[in-house]
C-alpha cells in the first residue's frame, strides 16, 4: 500500500524525455520573448550581484525588460536586486546584463536560480561575468577590495544539474578543473593592472544563507580553503559551464570575516561598500569586455 502511494513520483526514462523536452521549451519560450525586443545575437552575458546594478550605467541600454514580462522567469525578491534584463553595448560588444539574481534562500531550487543563465546562452552568449558582493576571510585583504575567482566551493547542498540531463544543453559529467577560464582572469589582472587597481584572485565557498556566518563556521570555511564567502555564483557557474560557457567571476569583498576581530555586519553597510566599489569593478569589466 505504500508504494502505491508513491507510484506518481517514480521518473520513467520516457518522462525524462518529456522532461527535458519541456525545459528546453521553456528556454526557448524566454529566449523568443527577448529576441522580439532585442533581435540581435549578444556576445557577454553579465550577471550583477548584490550592490552592483550600477554598473548598469556603464552599458549603453538599448532595450530594458522587466523579468515579471519575461515567461518562465523568476523574479528578485532581494533588496538591491531591481530584476531587469538590460540589453544593448559594453566595450563595443553585444551585452545583456541581469540586473539582479536569484538566491536559494529565497526560496527558489538551484534550476530555478540558474534558468537564466540556459537563457542567456540561447541568446548566443558564449561568454559570462558574473559579480557579487563577498564577505572576506582572507586576513591581508580589505573591505573594498575586488577579487578574481579562480576557483570555488560549493557548500549548497544541492547542485543544479540534479536530475535528467539534457544532452543538447551540455554533457552530464561536464567537467570542473578550471572552472573560471584561466585566459580571462589573466585579461582582468592586466586590465586592473592598467588602471592602479589592486585586484586579488581566490576562492569563493558558497553558502545557503541568508544568515550571515558564525565565528567558528568562518574558522570552518577558511580552514577548507576559502578566501571569501557568498551565498551565490556558483550554481550559475556550474549551469555556464554546462553549456559550454567561458566564465570570469569578479567578487567585492564587503565585509572583513575574521573570527577573533568579528563585528557585526548589515545589509546597509554591506550594499554600501559595494556601491563604493562598483566603479572599479565597472572599469575592470569593461575592460575585459572591450579586449574579447
Amino acid at each position: 500500500m505504500a508504494d502505491d502511494g508513491f507510484q506518481g513520483f517514480h521518473l520513467t526514462a520516457l518522462d525524462a524525455r518529456r522532461f527535458d523536452l519541456h525545459a528546453r521549451e521553456r528556454i526557448e519560450a524566454c529566449a523568443q520573448a527577448v529576441r522580439a525586443r532585442f533581435p540581435r545575437p549578444i556576445d557577454v552575458a553579465i550577471i550583477l550581484g548584490t550592490g552592483l546594478g550600477g554598473l548598469a550605467d556603464e552599458i549603453d541600454v538599448e532595450q530594458t525588460i522587466e523579468y515579471k514580462d519575461v515567461p518562465n522567469f523568476p523574479l528578485s525578491t532581494v533588496e538591491s536586486h531591481q530584476g531587469r534584463l538590460l540589453c544593448g553595448t559594453l566595450g563595443g560588444k553585444t551585452v545583456v546584463a541581469m540586473q539582479g539574481r536569484f538566491h536559494r534562500y529565497e526560496g527558489y531550487s538551484l534550476q530555478q536560480v540558474t534558468f537564466p543563465v540556459r537563457v542567456l546562452r540561447a541568446l548566443g552568449a558564449d561568454t559570462l561575468i558574473v559579480s557579487n558582493a563577498c564577505g572576506g576571510m582572507h586576513p591581508l585583504w580589505e573591505a573594498g577590495d575586488l577579487m578574481v575567482i579562480s576557483d570555488h566551493i560549493n557548500l549548497l547542498g544541492d547542485n543544479p544539474l540534479i536530475g535528467p540531463n539534457d544532452d543538447t544543453l551540455g554533457a552530464r559529467f561536464p567537467d570542473m578543473s578550471e572552472p573560471y577560464d584561466p585566459a580571462l582572469r589573466a585579461l582582468a589582472r592586466d586590465v586592473a593592472s592598467q588602471h592602479g587597481i589592486t585586484i586579488r584572485e581566490g576562492v569563493y565557498v558558497a553558502v545557503q544563507g541568508p544568515n550571515l556566518e558564525t565565528r567558528a563556521e568562518y574558522r570552518f570555511l577558511r580552514g577548507i580553503g576559502a578566501d571569501v564567502v557568498g551565498m551565490s555564483t556558483v550554481p550559475e557557474v556550474i549551469v555556464a559551464l554546462h553549456g559550454g560557457m567561458r566564465v570570469l567571476g569578479l567578487s567585492i569583498i564587503t565585509d572583513k570575516c575574521l573570527p577573533d576581530a568579528l563585528e557585526p555586519a548589515s545589509l546597509a553597510q554591506i550594499v554600501g561598500v559595494a556601491r563604493s566599489a562598483e566603479p572599479k569593478l565597472a572599469a575592470v569589466v569593461k575592460g575585459v569586455i572591450a579586449r574579447l
